[in-house]
């Protein structure tokens, strides 16, 4: 009779155990969505990625560049007879090495039940305004960048000596013979844009030329544009913008190039346990806490090809971008 009670009560137990529902058996029917107006707000709110320019999307978490590293050469034949010489080109591999973007927005379902508007469509504007302010911070600056990442466009320019702080006379910071627009023009490069901290732009209200005439000329009617040697001045609104670091960044902006590997893509989770990252300690649990959260994730990666050119052969001094700073 106890071995019959025994059995009984294994066989409930092994009922108990294995007759849940785990998220692995229900994955294919929780869907993962590609929305594409956030991939376009992100680029509308990334300075980098309207200024830059898209590369296909990537095919794996590493794409492949081949850049030319060396011209080939011509040469003057001596007379009827001489002989033709040879030359040769190289080409160098450089990458871009796609990195996860990503953040959880947890939220009590009371909370989403109680609510008389839409918080998901309140709360998207903001997770697209942080991602594109994270992705500035990190290409232009290298703020928290991901390790696989090249250094940030800020300090790479200065490291090739393309930088200029600035002084008394902005119109010759700017616009002079050694000028951040020609430092730029001397690394064999011209200039396709402009891009400044907001603070920038009363300064350059102020600015005038050799003759004392304002460059931005304003009327009571219309707005200012901003626009130097003819290229459009864009001023990020997104708080990336380190003005510790630069002022204003002038450069050839086709040489700044990023490719997306995934689309920004969400899914509601309910079940999940979140962790905090640095002590690994519960901080969540959805499921016991009747918690829902929002996961938004993206992936991408940028580099800038540099390739050797016929007024700059030396890549350590070439660089396609110049930075106005701050003084000491």
């Amino acid at each position: 009779m106890n071995r019959n009670r025994n059995f009984v009560m294994d066989l409930q137990k092994f009922a108990t155990v294995n007759t849940q529902i785990t998220r692995s058996d229900a994955e294919a029917l929780i869907s993962t969505q590609v929305i594409n107006d956030i991939i376009e707000g992100v680029v509308t709110q990334s300075a980098v990625l309207q200024m830059g320019r898209k590369l296909p999307n990537m095919t794996s978490n590493k794409t492949r560049m081949k850049v030319l590293d060396a011209l080939p050469l011509a040469y003057w034949v001596d007379g009827d007879s001489g002989f033709k010489q040879t030359t040769k080109a190289k080409w160098a591999n450089k990458y871009i090495n796609a990195e996860e973007l990503a953040v959880i927005v947890p939220i009590p379902e009371a909370v989403l039940d109680d609510a008389d508007y839409d918080i998901w469509g309140e709360i998207k504007p903001r997770i697209i305004e942080a991602m594109g302010a994270k992705i500035d911070a990190a290409v232009l600056f290298g703020t928290e960048k991901p390790a696989s990442w090249r250094a940030g466009l800020v300090p790479a320019a200065i490291t090739a000596g393309n930088v200029k702080t600035i002084s008394a006379d902005l119109y010759q910071d700017i616009m002079g013979v050694d000028g951040v627009i020609a430092k730029v023009e001397g690394s064999g490069y011209l200039p396709t844009g402009h891009m400044a901290a907001v603070n920038m732009r009363a300064k350059l209200r102020g600015l005038v030329d050799k003759n004392n005439h304002p460059i931005f000329k304003t009327d009571m009617q219309g707005s200012t544009q901003y626009a130097l040697d003819g290229n459009q001045m864009y001023f990020p609104m997104n708080g990336a913008f380190d003005t510790s670091k630069a002022l204003m960044i002038s450069g050839d902006f086709k040489q700044l190039v990023y490719a997306i590997r995934q689309d920004v893509t969400y899914k509601i989770l309910d079940q999940a346990t979140i962790v905090d990252p640095s002590t690994k300690e519960v901080v969540f649990a959805l499921a016991q806490q009747d918690m829902v959260a929002l996961r938004v994730v993206m992936r991408l990666g940028w580099e800038i090809p540099n390739p050797i050119n016929a007024f700059s052969p030396t890549e350590s001094t070439r660089f396609p971008f110049a930075v106005l700073k701050a003084g000491e």
